[in-house]
């Protein structure tokens, strides 16, 4: 039975609950949510566009330091405060995943979200 590894590390916004932000166990990695927080100060832009591409940039930093690429991610929830934002997803979306014909799969939620936070990003790869 393969080991969890923690994935942290520079880069990576840190959970205030008692729980990592992603793991990998054999070649998988698991995200808990990732929100757009900035790693270094921990608070999120004010804007939704900013705060959705910190996300965006938050699941590869995730990723990479777990030892894939964004081409390994197979599935991503998207929860979102308002789903009439999936718009501004799609921009991130399409600049993380540009080849309409290797995306992974995606699922959005409406979602009670904490503080101002407007988006959270779950995914899974396979490394």
């Amino acid at each position: 039975m393969a080991k969890r590894q923690v994935i942290a590390g520079k880069g990576i916004p840190s959970h205030p609950q008692p729980f990592p932000t992603a793991v990998r166990v054999g070649n998988v990695i698991f995200s808990s949510a990732v929100g757009g927080h900035d790693p270094e100060t921990r608070k999120a832009p004010e804007g939704k566009e900013a705060q959705i591409a910190q996300a965006f940039a938050n699941m590869r930093t995730i990723v990479e330091t777990g030892g894939g690429t964004v081409g390994d991610i197979g599935k991503v929830v998207v929860y979102l405060r308002d789903r009439e934002d999936r718009e501004l997803v799609n921009v991130e979306w399409v600049k993380m995943f540009p080849d309409e014909n290797d995306r992974p799969v995606r699922h959005t939620v409406a979602s009670e979200l904490p503080g101002k936070l407007f988006i959270q990003l779950e995914f899974m790869a396979v490394v």
